[in-house]
């Protein structure tokens, strides 16, 4: 589900083979949600288009348009999809 759709309500911006994004893949799917992948620069003073959205450059980093929620750090971005979309309390 993770292709460069852009009609889909959530973008992730993600590195290649980067363990941090993967954990959100793989909850992003646990839930079935559609997404976007957004893939950025390797070098960590070159992720712009991270910086304008999360006011950081570290990956993942994740815009929610259904919520209007942005965020960065794995573990953040877990914790808010279970609340949000895995009924979690």
């Amino acid at each position: 589900m993770s292709d460069t759709d852009d009609t889909t309500p959530i973008t992730l911006y993600r590195l290649q083979a980067c363990p941090f994004c993967e954990r959100v893949v793989r909850k992003l799917s646990a839930y079935d949600l559609p997404y976007t992948s957004r893939f950025v620069e390797p070098m960590h003073s070159d992720r712009n288009a991270v910086k304008r959205i999360s006011g950081a450059r570290t990956v993942p980093a994740i815009v929610d348009e259904n919520t209007g929620v942005t965020m960065s750090e794995s573990g953040n971005i877990v914790e808010y999809l279970d609340k949000t979309y895995g009924g979690a309390d």
